[in-house]
């Protein structure tokens, strides 16, 4: 859990239950422990300092702890780990001892007793440590450590063989960003959320990436699914963990989890969603502002029934392997309004409020109004400043009629379409050969056989100092372009205009 008590108050607390840890026994100091870090959120090892630290007697006539290795094990290991070819603590280790006695042995270095044995003695963690400053000044970055939010620590990891039977309401989360081709300044993002039992997937644009709107889109979805937020699964970005995401679970008594730090198969469910519904629906253009989120959610507030109602996918059963080869054996595909009618974890009257909605679901019109808002958030992302216009039955009978030549035109949605571009010729200048070629195609005729560098050749003592030696690839291709010409008028014995 996060921490939920002011700085002052865990001050007062820690003075008040310190003597008596200091003064309890060994099981006493292990539950004073246990409620002391769960009240404050402290890490255990931090409470324990805390408890023996603050006391004068305790510390009094103690001498400070000289450091082991000094600057000059530094300076030595500095000078070892340049002769290994800068390896790491790892590799370092188990050579120092060779490393050492070769360079005694040629008298490239001397070392005294203590430091050599402190030097032979240090673990690669310790190398590691000691090399860290030396190795940043190399690379140009502070030699740190990354902090870990209180709030991540606090939040279990599932990994993806965790998911035994899940009941509708587990479900993972991710955060899709639509910034194209660049992550400068601010862009709409789009909160996904994924039931691992039946694939029922809700999206939400969010204006940009901030934990307090994560909180508040949750709030939403939890009005609108058909099933209880059970279980809530992310990875480990700051969208989630952050105090105002965790208080919001907390306060709501909803579970969560997280995936392992660059593990994405942990959260396979949700990044699957991630392609076949958002990405298949928006694209990969920059999309930035509230119009293009306004927009953004018109168009999930369409597709989330089209793709929860209208949308078989496969569930694997189970997978096998064999030698080498994985055989995966997968469920009928079913919609996800399909696989919850099925769920005995959904009550019969929810199951007759998705009926009701199903039989008022039109697939054609939902489909229409999605590629109308697909095309209007093409226009956004031209930098146009389109209007969306009202939808009414003219639109929806000049759909129908065109879904049966709509494979003609190719890729029909809009966010997809890229611009054709334009044919280049192969000539980036003007052609330095363009006066002369007359005369080198009367060559060629004459005599077929020449190959370029000797018409070159021959160009440039008739033209001495026009055409320089890097013009001669220019030439072959004319060359090659005018054997082309003849082969053709020989094959096919029909005129054939030759290469200008």
């Amino acid at each position: 859990m996060a921490r939920t008590v002011s700085v002052a108050t865990r001050q007062d607390l820690l003075t008040a239950i310190r003597e008596r840890y200091r003064a309890g026994t060994k099981d006493e100091k292990r539950r004073i422990l246990d409620e002391f870090v769960a009240v404050t959120g402290y890490h255990r090892k931090h409470a324990i300092r805390l408890f023996k630290a603050g006391s004068a007697a305790r510390g009094a006539g103690r001498r400070s702890r000289l450091p082991v290795y000094d600057a000059a094990v530094r300076e030595a290991l500095v000078v070892l780990w340049e002769a290994s070819d800068r390896v790491c603590g790892k590799r370092l280790r188990p050579l120092l001892p060779i490393l050492v006695s070769a360079l005694e042995r040629h008298g490239h270095l001397t070392l005294e007793s203590t430091v050599r044995a402190r030097v032979l003695s240090a673990s690669a963690a310790t190398l590691d440590r000691l090399l860290g400053p030396t190795r940043a000044a190399v690379s140009g970055q502070r030699a740190r450590r990354r902090a870990i939010p209180a709030v991540r620590r606090h939040v279990p990891v599932r990994t993806c063989a965790e998911w035994e039977d899940p009941v509708p309401g587990d479900m993972e989360a991710d955060l899709v960003s639509h910034g194209g081709e660049s992550t400068a300044g601010s862009f709409v993002h789009t909160l996904t959320l994924t039931d691992v039992a039946s694939g029922w997937t809700e999206c939400v644009a969010l204006v940009v990436r901030d934990g307090a709107l994560v909180a508040a889109a949750l709030e939403q979805l939890r009005t609108s699914m058909p099933f209880p937020l059970r279980g809530f699964d992310t990875d480990n970005g700051g969208e989630f963990m952050n105090e105002t995401v965790a208080a919001y679970c907390s306060l709501h008594g909803i579970p969560r989890t997280r995936s392992r730090p660059y593990h994405k198969n942990d959260q396979a469910w949700v990044e699957q969603k991630n392609g076949s519904v958002v990405r298949r629906l928006v694209g990969y253009r920059r999309l930035e502002g509230l119009a293009a989120a306004a927009a953004l959610s018109q168009l999930y507030a369409a597709s989330r029934l089209f793709v929860n109602f209208f949308q078989p996918s496969f569930k694997l059963a189970s997978k096998t392997r064999v030698g080498a080869t994985v055989r995966k054996t997968y469920h009928a595909p079913e919609t996800p309004y399909a696989k919850l009618l099925a769920s005995a974890a959904i009550t019969d009257e929810m199951k007759q409020r998705l009926r009701a909605v199903a039989d008022q679901l039109d697939p054609l019109r939902l489909l229409e109004e999605i590629r109308a808002v697909q095309q209007h958030l093409a226009a956004l992302a031209a930098g146009q400043t389109p209007h969306l216009a009202p939808r009414h039955e003219g639109h929806l009978d000049g759909f129908l009629k065109g879904l049966a030549t709509a494979w003609q035109q190719g890729e029909v949605r809009a966010t997809h379409v890229t611009a054709p571009r334009p044919a280049r010729d192969w000539r980036t200048r003007q052609d330095p050969f363009e006066t002369v070629w007359p005369g080198v195609r009367a060559w060629l005729e004459a005599e077929p056989d020449r190959v370029g560098k000797e018409l070159f050749a021959r160009l440039r003592a008739e033209h001495p100092g026009v055409f320089p030696a890097g013009q001669l690839r220019t030439l072959q291709r004319r060359i090659k372009e005018w054997r082309q010409a003849a082969a053709r008028r020989l094959v096919f014995a029909s005129p054939s205009q030759d290469a200008a």
